[in-house]
């Protein structure tokens, strides 16, 4: 019986076009969806934050994210831990989709994402010693 309810919910997904994740991400260069704007939370390597406005985190071993907050984000900047939450699933294709956490004196800090940008290769190496993730 599980195994019929399972495959009846996998053909309602099927057949009603659900799209995966990475099919979504809209590309805000060119107003089109970009399939290599997404990533899973997971893939996130490692961060660097030169205020307390933008952070960019290593995804695998060559891509490089900026995220810029809402507002400002307590102590994002002095950090050694940050986390990255996914608002929706594990994938993050979107500013909309993240969550920052940090830890601030007063306890955990939410920091909404206002906007997401994959770097390029040459945005990269332009990056000062202390924005590289």
């Amino acid at each position: 019986m599980r195994m019929m309810i399972a495959l009846a919910a996998a053909a309602a997904l099927i057949a009603g076009g659900a799209a995966s994740p990475i099919a979504l991400a809209k590309s805000a260069a060119t107003g089109k969806y970009d399939a290599h704007q997404c990533f899973y939370t997971r893939n996130v390597s490692s961060f660097a934050a030169p205020d307390e406005k933008t952070l960019y985190v290593r995804v695998g071993v060559r891509d490089v994210y900026r995220f810029d907050m809402f507002g400002t984000c307590p102590d994002i900047d002095w950090n050694q831990r940050v986390a990255l939450v996914s608002r929706a699933s594990s994938w993050i294709c979107d500013g909309m989709d993240a969550e920052v956490v940090t830890h601030s004196a007063i306890g955990p800090q939410r920091c909404p994402v206002r906007s997401m940008h994959k770097l390029t290769p040459e945005e990269i190496a332009a990056l000062p010693k202390n924005a590289r993730p």
